[in-house]
């Protein structure tokens, strides 16, 4: 007679012999149900799959008289069948886990990471970017408001300049938030062929207003004297006979402008590094700003302000202090002592792969200085002289343009 530790193992083996394919089975029942409808398999369902399947398995060991099945009792059965339930609700977990995690839309190109053909597209900067221009006609997005024709034919006419290493998965996704950023679009979705041309679909914006409104915040419109210069984005004082509310200006309308924000002109220095006769200068967008005057100016304020607000017969405007980002005033800063920053990649074979960053001599050598390193886990500010440069890498460095040139074309 069989002892029982004997027997107790032999039932595990049973379980284990005949509950493989079952958990195979279960998966990918469990993973197709979830991937599919989008809901999960019950737990009844899978334990029945399992079982069945594990029956249909010792069957085919019968037949071919598997010795561990000629003596089979109850325990050792009843062991297999736990085994094989174990099985089958471990592998319905990871099947559903799987299916939440898999992506939803597939392309080649996220497995192959095919990216820009270069001897195809339009490079511009010695081959470091690629111009993607929108080609064939704008469409819409299913179940969204079509868009306004003034609309789609802007977005038709936009071009956007991105690294050329970047595959084309990711050259789209940055264009998608480009478009949805700089039209402010409820959605983009954007197609990219190894020629750098995209075929763009879109959604109109949502409710401009309710859309620009924080969390927790009101909008409200005041009247009185408007000044001059205000723009979206900059914080108000609303001063008012009972109450001083202060608020984030979401729109404004003066009597010295006809649509309510318009652009001024500044008058700004001539600049020492402007470019130079027949290099292209950079179309500068100004943010638009009121003329000043009697007006209306929509801020977005707490909840507790709003009655204050709604009360007053007169207000006053005042516009409050904002410092300068600090890492505006530093760009500003090389900009007016004649630098520029540029983002140059650590091609294959170059001499800085495999380097650390002190023993490059960048500053004796060609004097910029790197900024910062942008690695495929993430980024490294103000790196120090110990930080290992390799292939993919992108660097952004600081200096003139000349030194730039030299240092890019110096074999990085």
């Amino acid at each position: 007679m069989v002892s029982l530790p004997v027997d107790v193992l032999l039932g595990l083996y049973l379980g284990a012999l005949v509950g493989v394919c079952p958990a195979l089975g279960v998966w990918a029942a469990s993973f197709g149900f979830r991937y599919r409808e989008g809901l999960s398999l019950p737990r009844a369902g899978a334990v029945g799959i399992g079982l069945v399947v594990a029956a249909a398995n010792a069957a085919v060991l019968v037949v071919v008289d598997e010795p561990v099945l000629a003596a089979a009792g109850p325990l050792r059965l009843a062991l297999a069948v736990g085994v094989v339930v174990a099985a089958s609700l471990y592998a319905h977990s990871k099947g559903d886990t799987t299916a939440e995690e898999f992506p939803r839309r597939l392309s080649l190109t996220e497995f192959t990471g095919q990216g820009i053909a270069t001897d195809r597209a339009e490079l511009i900067d010695d081959g470091a970017e690629v111009r993607i221009r929108v080609v064939g006609a704008v469409t819409d997005v299913d179940g969204y408001p079509a868009l306004p024709e003034e609309l789609r034919a802007e977005i038709a006419n936009a071009e956007f300049e991105l690294p050329a290493d970047l595959r084309l998965s990711e050259l789209e996704r940055r264009v998608a938030d480009r478009l949805e950023t700089t039209y402010d679009l409820a959605t983009a979705e954007v197609d990219i062929d190894e020629r750098g041309r995209a075929q763009v679909a879109a959604a109109p914006p949502f409710s401009g207003l309710s859309k620009r409104v924080g969390g927790g915040r009101h909008a409200v419109t005041v009247s009185g004297l408007v000044p001059t210069g205000i723009a979206r984005g900059d914080e108000v004082t609303v001063i008012t006979p009972g109450a001083q509310v202060r608020g984030t200006v979401i729109s404004a309308r003066s009597a010295g402008s006809g649509d309510g924000q318009t652009p001024r002109q500044d008058i700004e220095p001539r600049s020492d590094d402007d470019p130079a006769d027949g290099e292209e200068v950079p179309r500068q967008v100004r943010t638009p700003t009121t003329d000043g005057g009697e007006g209306q100016v929509t801020v977005a304020v707490t909840r507790t302000d709003v009655q204050p607000l709604l009360r007053a017969s007169e207000t006053k405007i005042v516009v409050e202090s904002r410092e300068l980002d600090r890492e505006y005033e530093v760009v500003s800063m090389l900009r007016r002592a004649g630098h520029q920053i540029k983002r140059i990649a650590v091609r294959p074979g170059s001499r800085l792969a495999g380097t650390v960053l002190g023993r490059t001599d960048l500053r004796e050598e060609h004097d910029v200085a790197v900024l910062a390193v942008r690695k495929e886990n993430g980024w490294l500010i103000a790196p120090d002289g110990e930080t290992r440069l390799e292939t993919g890498d992108e660097l952004f460095a600081a200096g003139t343009r000349e030194n730039l040139t030299a240092f890019e074309s110096g074999g990085v």
